[in-house]
């Protein structure tokens, strides 16, 4: 008799917990601002407590989270309702903006503006890699594309984001 042992499952708690960060983090960088980070934080971890996918491992587990926050990111923006919703007042785009969402030095907030006005191929790279630590290799996996890709759109990342940061903290 052939038995599989089934996966052991996470508590949504427990997952909430443990990549929060990592997923509010992408879905700001992305989202470009705090409300919407926020909703698609949610939707993040709904999908996860309804479907409750079998990730097998941690790294599975941080692929499908990257893989659905930045899903639903995309899907925030591209909405039809952005594209035919005219609003009475002007739409905070910023993260730092109106909203009095600031980081802790006057550095960060600007390596985090710069970041965002990049596009979004590089925004994801350079995120994964600085600010959740994850080696090259492990972001090919989670992003579904080649190491050699990964590291060109880090390099090219890096000096698009030298070039909106020269004269503030880069001098050529």
């Amino acid at each position: 008799m052939n038995t599989i042992a089934a996966e052991p499952l996470l508590d949504t708690t427990e997952v909430i917990n443990r990549y929060k960060d990592m997923v509010y983090g992408i879905a700001l960088t992305h989202t470009r601002n705090r409300s919407d980070a926020e909703d698609v934080f949610q939707d993040v971890f709904l999908v996860y407590h309804r479907k409750q996918p079998p990730c097998g491992d941690e790294e599975r587990l941080k692929a499908w989270l990257i893989t659905t926050t930045l899903y639903c990111a995309k899907q925030l923006i591209t909405s039809s309702w952005r594209r035919k919703v005219v609003l009475l007042h002007e739409y905070p785009t910023e993260a730092s903006s109106e909203e009095g969402f600031h980081f802790r030095t006057d550095e960060q907030d600007s390596v985090f503006s710069a970041l965002q006005e990049l596009p979004r191929a590089y925004r994801t790279v350079l995120h994964l890699f600085y600010f959740e630590d994850m080696p090259l290799a492990q972001i090919a996996l989670a992003l579904d594309i080649k190491l050699g890709t990964v590291k060109a759109r880090l390099s090219r990342g890096r000096s698009l984001m030298r070039d909106r940061l020269k004269g503030e903290y880069f001098y050529a």
